[in-house]
């Protein structure tokens, strides 16, 4: 590909008077039912490319080209489950039955709201817990709704004093965010060398203001926190409600339920656990699930089943507002589209087969960390759960860590970039200092994993024997090595012809 001409911007690519399109003459020139004010017109003009339709075509073609997908290659982004989405979810989820607008009436859309009933009892389920709303828009905005939820309890029963919530060290940056969106004031708990919660240093912090606690099982680090029953039971005591955080879900399916651990609340991200597009390829959907007397706090609308009474084997759906409802946090049911996709996964691998999701992610978690430990530096020495994290190269690899032949996580990623790898979460969980965290899912076979390992000792050779190598790559990708200080510090977000 001539990358000279082929990368550059649409603006570049644009000739003036060039067009890509030919409409018919206007008939109704003149004629206006509605007269736009001064307010409402531009006092300026649109500045937008020209472009004849296969310049236009090409350009957005290769530029899709160079997007790294989960379609196009391994993708073990550590803590985000980049799994596979299977082709069929589309199909289903294109079917005209379920392209319905959302304001038609409840009557006229049964098997819809059959469809998202079904998902939700399905999570409750897989989950331990009583009910789920299916309306938040992502995993982020389920975590705020969960939070708002654990808000409305307190503040239905009066209690509010309760305004802190307490959060590991080790948490995703999403659960600090979320809390401090919510209103509640974040509290840390630090985390034992084993990278688990410190129960005694969470004693101290547990009183009359805390709102709840935050966890992720497996926690970052991809480790199961074997004390939450003990957690639970302080948190409880104190007044608090547990939540937990959903993004590791995986590896738990079919094997461990939330609820039964005394989780209260927790979000389920359906683009990581359920197989829906992730990231640049959404909507996501972050479904937030209740135990038992916490349902009436989940945010309106919530859709119930109604008995017919005259036929003996058929339901009505219906959609039911609560007056204890936190409120609205979407507009009508979420990405329904997403929960489609979503239903058909679940009912592909059904009770039988969702347990195998988990194990196999665990295996693959566990056969990828064993193969690198005699190159990358494993710096807690147990066995993990979906995935794991490196603290760089052993330094027989990448040097002295005071050198600056050092080779650092940053550079080994950008050379994975190289081989065709998408890089691991980098420099995540905060606990390392050249953090790596790999996270290879169930979807992945051993082929796959065994080239990915292959690859990872390639480039801690190539590390030890030319470490320049890795410090100038990427070499092989559309654009090279950026200058991260000056992207954060002058920033180009327009473009603008020299």
């Amino acid at each position: 590909m001539n990358r000279e001409y082929y990368g550059k911007l649409i603006f570049e690519l644009s000739q003036p008077g060039r067009k890509g399109y030919s409409l018919p003459k206007n008939e109704f020139e003149g004629y206006s039912l509605v007269e736009l004010g001064e307010t409402q017109l531009r006092q300026t003009g649109t500045i937008l490319p020209e472009a004849d339709e296969l310049t236009v075509v090409r350009h957005y073609t290769n530029m899709s080209n160079n997007n790294f997908g989960v379609d196009t290659g391994f993708y073990p982004l550590g803590s985000c489950t980049m799994k596979y989405n299977p082709k069929l979810n589309e199909e289903l989820a294109a079917l005209p039955g379920f392209n319905q607008h959302p304001l038609t009436p409840a009557k006229f859309a049964q098997g819809s709201l059959k469809l998202y009933d079904e998902v939700q009892k399905t999570l409750a389920e897989i989950a331990g817990l009583s009910r789920f709303t299916l309306n938040p828009y992502a995993g982020a905005h389920g975590e705020l709704t969960g939070l708002m939820v654990i808000r409305s309890y307190h503040m239905s029963r009066g209690d509010v004093a309760r305004t802190k919530i307490i959060v590991p060290d080790s948490a995703h940056g999403t659960n600090p965010a979320s809390a401090a969106v919510c209103g509640l004031q974040i509290v840390e708990v630090k985390s034992l060398a084993d990278g688990t919660v410190d129960v005694e240093a969470l004693k101290p912090l547990l009183g009359p203001d805390i709102a709840g606690m935050m966890m992720t099982n497996p926690n970052t680090l991809g480790l199961f926190e074997t004390r939450i029953p003990e957690i639970a039971k302080l948190v409880h005591e104190c007044g608090g409600l547990m939540y937990y955080d959903g993004a590791n879900l995986n590896p738990m399916l079919g094997v461990c339920r939330p609820g039964d651990m005394g989780f209260d609340v927790m979000h389920i991200n359906l683009h990581k656990t359920f197989s829906t597009p992730h990231g640049g390829g959404g909507p996501g959907s972050g479904p937030v699930g209740v135990r038992k007397g916490l349902e009436q706090f989940l945010p309106n609308p919530q859709v119930i089943v109604k008995d017919l009474k005259d036929t003996k084997d058929l339901k009505a759906y219906e959609l039911h507002c609560d007056e204890e409802s936190l409120g609205y946090v979407s507009f009508f049911l979420g990405n329904f589209a997403i929960i489609v996709r979503a239903y058909a996964y679940l009912l592909s691998l059904g009770k039988e087969n969702i347990p195998m999701a988990g194990k196999l992610s665990v295996l693959n978690a566990n056969y990828i960390k064993e193969s690198l430990r005699s190159h990358y530096k494993l710096p807690i020495d147990t066995v993990c759960k979906h995935e794991f994290v490196f603290d760089g190269l052993r330094e027989e690899y990448g040097g002295d860590h005071h050198s600056p032949e050092h080779v650092t996580t940053l550079d080994v990623a950008k050379r994975l970039l190289d081989y065709g790898f998408h890089a691991p979460t980098i420099y995540f969980p905060l606990l390392f200092h050249e953090a790596m965290m790999i996270e290879p899912t169930e979807t992945e076979s051993k082929e796959t994993l065994d080239a990915f390992i292959a690859v990872m000792k390639r480039i801690a050779e190539e590390a030890k024997a030319d470490p320049q190598l890795l410090k100038s790559a990427p070499h092989d990708t559309p654009v090279r090595r950026m200058d991260d200080v000056k992207a954060v510090k002058e920033p180009k977000f327009t473009f603008k012809a020299l």
